[in-house]
């Protein structure tokens, strides 16, 4: 069986004034929820048991037909954070999808990763350019590293590229945690002492990708579910105009089936 954890406690500033009095899942992509389309795409693929972690308006997440967790400090904190506040889905019974709630998908991308095995699996697009293209002008200015091995699993993630040589895919905020390793996911987490930076955040304030790459550095399997495409991440408002530009004109379905 498999659970699901949607992460959707930040504030969601370069989303405002949509964000001025909602939550950064629940603003619309062509009229739809960004959290309705994820949580069609979950329970399509049979995942029923749904999670939220909520922070900023979290009363506006009520009635989603998800279970909430809160997380009280998200206006000081990060992703890693965040989760830690549902812990208590990581008890090794199922595994279970993490997933940002800012992003969509196909059901393609997640059946990717739910048929990729491995203590810990991360979606990746390797038609990540396209997209960036779209989003940005320079989309080299926003991009992370992204490093694989001949087999598949995941070297590097989350660092300042220096060239496009860095990056052979994009880490998507998709990723799953097998049951069999679940219940030793957070030990790394609960072992870093206060006061210590990782890659210069304290880790209340870390990044995923952080910690993803210091499971990675401690002989953890970091398998890449590949995908070309069939996402699309709303971080900001132009992003959210560029993308309902491409909508209007019929082009968004190249990067992402708006009706999958």
């Amino acid at each position: 069986m498999t659970r699901a954890v949607i992460l959707a406690a930040g504030e969601g500033t370069r989303l405002r004034p949509l964000t001025d009095h909602l939550p950064k899942a629940l603003v619309p992509l062509g009229g739809v929820p960004l959290l309705t389309r994820q949580m069609t795409v979950l329970r399509r693929a049979g995942i029923v048991d749904v999670n939220i972690v909520a922070g900023y308006c979290a009363e506006a997440l009520e009635g989603s037909g998800a279970h909430l967790f809160f997380n009280p400090h998200y206006t000081s904190t990060n992703m890693m954070a965040s989760l830690y506040c549902a812990k208590a889905l990581f008890d090794g019974h199922d595994d279970v999808v993490v997933a940002y709630g800012d992003i969509v998908y196909e059901p393609r991308v997640l059946a990717a990763l739910l048929a990729t095995a491995g203590p810990l699996a991360v979606v990746v697009d390797l038609g990540w350019h396209s997209l960036w293209s779209l989003r940005m002008d320079d989309p080299l200015s926003d991009a992370e590293t992204m490093k694989l091995d001949l087999l598949g699993n995941i070297v590097e993630l989350g660092k300042k590229p220096r060239t496009l040589d860095d990056i052979q895919g994009q880490y998507i905020g998709l990723f799953k945690v097998d049951r069999l390793f679940a219940q030793q996911f957070f030990a790394r987490y609960e072992q870093m002492p206060e006061g210590v930076l990782f890659e210069g955040r304290p880790r209340e304030k870390m990044y995923m990708t952080s910690y993803l790459q210091n499971q990675i550095d401690h002989s953890t399997q970091v398998r890449a579910a590949t995908v070309t495409n069939g996402w699309l991440e709303v971080d900001s408002v132009q992003d959210l105009q560029r993308y309902e530009a491409a909508l209007a004109q019929g082009l968004l379905a190249r990067l992402y089936d708006n009706a999958a």
